[in-house]
């Protein structure tokens, strides 16, 4: 499948399409959006069904004897029970073996009552199915192993058609007139009927309201919520060409309108939702359009009204090898150019697009490179890729080029667009908290939307790395940056990784800009912290202050008794040393060795007289004796002091 090099297109399909024996005068195709399956039905069944899915595993041929034309075709859930429908009044049953060998002995089921016609079924479980009649619906319970179906529950209802649901487990059934009043049933091991609603009609002028028709609507999970979407072809009075209604199903309630999408366009149009997005495609114009609900819209309160994320593309052309008998060149296959938005299209849901005459399926695919040079607000172009579901390249490049000398983005812009980044970030730190802190058996079974988090290792790898890659960009505009960036990770409660502290240190450091960096500390724009005190200490030979800032960030931490110790005896200052351990009382545990040895290296011996002594006199208070435990290995100091002071000077043990 070879495709364009044009990259102005949003919308793709996917490369590889599921490939299938196309309609002719003895095959028929059928689709079940369940279990994203084609059936590719021969002479009813005689000649072979083929079975094409997403996966190898899916995939099955097998035969059927031919009882008349196939209405429709499904395999449950498992795989172990096939359904076929030839007729209005009953639906016939194959069990299937585990290695996917059909049971030679069918049995079926007739639907209840004479005049009843059954419209089509759905498998709503295992061992579960619904008959859908134009009298309301029959809730069977299937036990293949005795061939059998059981009768649990009766819907009495005129049915003008209905939509499934197979994620939600929501069966939608239209009644009226007018086929607009919508009854939605919940299938979860039982069967609940959720409370019914109307869809709003527009009335043209001297016209009648045009009925509400199966292939205008559908249903879909978009931001983890349920919609029924709505293609409403007469517009509102005052609004021009077709728009999309959406009503939000509410398990306690009847659902709500709650967004209009607005098309300006009139003719054919078909749907897909694709990463939470609704995708329109125009066969007059051939060009589709993308909606996100989650941007801003105009709303009178109650209803939000959406336009065109960007402006109306064709999918992105393709062509692809078909087979073919070329008795000129004897090639077997022939390069075809594919007619987008054919009439031959069928479009299933979520992202599906059939062509039963050319024997392919396509999976729809957003392209998000072109979007992004599309939407030239930075802070709408980062909510959008935010939602979506593998845009982290594309989050990281477009802020990335809002730092770059000559396309730089305000800093207003710049902070907004941190902040955005960071609450994403901190919500994934909360539920993951969350997650570890919930038991086990309790935790929830739903799938997590999965989103995009851009963590400060990606920021700092793929953003502020500009900053040293890019020479002649000004050393404010980067700590700016940085500051805002430090601020929107403590605004959200985010601990801020020391590597962010030392690339704005060093910048300030490096451009002399000393004082600056001593109010960030002095006014704790930096926070506390370990790591960023020894930075402190390194640049000591750049900036004396540095040393004492860095000793007494130590001391405010409360917790770095053991790194000042080390600060002050590096720099020979064992006085300070021991007035530090006496005024946070942990003279009698330190280790006296290693102050003995940076007296000692000192040369001074009457530093050394004054640590020993100060030592000396700990043992006598702790253990009513002057001499050092063997266990502290201070023999050598001992002596060494001999040396300097004579054996007199050390201190004798009192009389008791």
């Amino acid at each position: 499948m070879a495709e364009a090099d044009d990259s102005n297109f949003y919308i793709e399909l996917r490369k590889n399409p599921i490939r299938f024996d196309p309609v002719d005068k003895v095959t028929n195709v059928f689709y079940d959006d369940a279990n994203k399956q084609v059936f590719a039905v021969r002479s009813g069944g005689a000649m072979g069904v083929v079975v094409k899915g997403p996966g190898e595993k899916d995939s099955v041929t097998f035969r059927v004897e031919s009882r008349g034309d196939v209405i429709s075709i499904k395999f449950s859930p498992d795989k172990r029970v096939l359904g076929i429908q030839r007729s209005s009044k009953s639906v016939e049953f194959i069990n299937f073996m585990t290695d996917m060998t059909a049971d030679q002995l069918e049995y079926s089921q007739t639907c209840k009552g004479k005049s009843t016609n059954i419209m089509g079924f759905v498998w709503t479980g295992v061992n579960e199915i619904v008959f859908v009649t134009d009298h309301g619906i029959e809730f069977y319970q299937v036990t293949p192993e005795k061939r059998m179906l059981k009768c649990v529950k009766t819907i009495n209802l005129s049915v003008a058609w209905f939509v499934w649901q197979v994620e939600s487990s929501i069966l939608l059934l239209a009644s009226g007139t007018l086929g607009n009043t919508l009854n939605p049933f919940l299938f979860r091991g039982t069967m609940t009927k959720l409370a019914k609603f109307e869809v709003d009609l527009p009335a043209v002028q001297k016209q009648a309201k045009t009925p509400l028709l199966e292939r205008d609507v559908i249903m879909a999970i978009i931001y983890g919520q349920l919609y029924i979407v709505i293609l409403r072809h007469q517009p509102r009075p005052g609004s021009v060409g077709a728009e999309i209604v959406l009503y939000q199903i509410i398990r306690d309630g009847p659902a709500r309108k709650t967004n209009v999408l607005k098309l300006d366009m009139s003719g054919r149009f078909a749907i897909n939702i694709v990463d939470n997005l609704i995708l329109v495609h125009h066969q007059a114009s051939r060009t589709s359009v993308i909606f996100d609900i989650q941007q801003e819209g105009e709303t009178d309160g109650f209803v939000t009204f959406h336009y065109p994320v960007v402006s109306p593309l064709p999918i992105k052309p393709f062509t692809m090898l078909l087979p073919s008998l070329n008795l000129q060149t004897g090639a077997n296959k022939m390069e075809y150019t594919c007619e987008l938005y054919s009439p031959n299209w069928i479009v299933f849901q979520p992202n599906i697009i059939i062509d039963a005459k050319l024997g392919c399926l396509w999976y729809v695919k957003l392209l998000l490179g072109p979007l992004v040079g599309m939407i030239p607000d930075k802070c709408r172009l980062i909510k959008f890729l935010l939602q979506r579901t593998d845009s982290k390249a594309e989050i990281l490049s477009v802020c990335r080029n809002m730092m770059v000398p000559g396309k730089q983005a305000s800093l207003s812009t710049i902070a907004s667009v941190l902040d955005m980044l960071n609450k994403v970030y901190h919500s994934h730190l909360e539920s993951e908290i969350n997650q570890l802190a919930t038991d086990t058996q309790n935790r929830s079974t739903e799938p997590r939307r999965r989103q995009v988090i851009i963590d400060q290792s990606d920021a700092y790898t793929h953003v502020f790395s500009i900053f040293e890659d890019s020479k002649d960009m000004k050393y404010k505009f980067i700590v700016a940056v940085l500051i805002e960036y430090i601020r929107s990770l403590n605004q959200q409660g985010i601990p801020v990784q020391h590597y962010l502290y030392e690339l704005i240190i060093n910048t300030l450091v490096h451009n002399n800009c000393c004082y600056q960096l001593h109010q960030f500390l002095q006014y704790h724009v930096l926070s506390d912290s370990k790591p960023l005190a020894c930075l402190m200490l390194s640049l000591e030979s750049a900036y004396p202050p540095a040393h004492q800032l860095a000793l007494d960030m130590l001391k405010r931490l409360s917790t770095a008794n053991e790194e000042i110790i080390e600060v002050l005896l590096s720099k020979q200052q064992l006085l300070p040393a021991l007035r530090f351990i006496r005024s946070v009382g942990i003279t009698d545990t330190v280790s006296a060795r290693k102050f003995l040895e940076a007296a000692k290296s000192t040369e001074d011996n009457m530093l050394f007289y004054t640590v020993f002594k100060f030592f000396e006199q700990r043992n006598i208070r702790l253990r009513n004796h002057p001499k050092f435990p063997q266990g502290e290995h201070c023999e050598q100091y001992t002596r060494h002091f001999e040396g300097l002071f004579g054996i007199d000077a050390l201190a004798q043990t009192s009389p008791t």
